[in-house]
């Protein structure tokens, strides 16, 4: 059986893309908006980006699953219209900087202490680069019910993922899990700081 009629993100419907470069050195992302972008330069290569069913990932029109990786936040940097942007909830963990015209996440910044603070989540399809790095699982795909897919559907969901070599997760990937779990026993005293 394939499943390759049902669509997860226009990114990666018709196939995940392997064209990651090694050497790569980042990009602009750029808002939807017709004028006036809100642009974000990026000087690094991405890591951990995978698509993502969680109801605070920004998802393009249509698409249940939002792609989205991780970068250095000092390798990112607002370059034009600053001004548009405005913060999505600002009580949420990763603030999510949206342009305010066109809604489109720019960038997400965690502020407290958290196991990822230092890293910003960014969405790559913003960027006319090629190179980054591509999906590499899905997270929080139960999340997907929250967000309006029928539940009878999952099944077909979860075979996609798989078809497309991203396994599915209903946390995130076991590295990044086991790296939430570090943090804490650190903070707790249980490993050694």
């Amino acid at each position: 059986m394939t499943y390759e009629n049902v669509k997860i993100h226009p990114a990666v419907d018709n196939g995940v893309k392997h064209d990651a470069k090694a050497d790569f050195a980042g990009g602009t992302l750029t808002c939807h908006c017709a004028t006036d972008k809100v642009e974000v330069k990026v000087g690094a290569q991405t890591a951990h980006n995978h698509i993502c069913g969680c109801t605070q990932c920004w998802k393009p029109d249509g698409a249940d699953f939002s792609q989205v990786a991780v970068v250095d936040r000092n390798a990112v940097e607002v370059t034009a219209h600053p001004e548009k942007l405005e913060v999505v909830d600002k009580d949420a963990t990763i603030l999510r900087h949206a342009c305010k015209a066109c809604g489109a996440h720019m960038y997400g910044r965690i502020e407290k202490e958290h196991p990822f603070h230092g890293l910003d989540f960014i969405h790559t399809e913003l960027s006319d680069q090629t190179g980054w790095s591509e999906p590499q699982f899905a997270a929080f795909v139960s999340s997907a019910i929250e967000g309006g897919v029928n539940p009878d559907k999952m099944d077909d969901v979860r075979g996609r993922l798989n078809e497309l070599g991203l396994p599915p997760y209903d946390a995130l990937s076991p590295t990044l899990m086991d790296a939430i779990a570090t943090f804490n026993a650190k903070k707790k005293g249980v490993l050694p700081a």
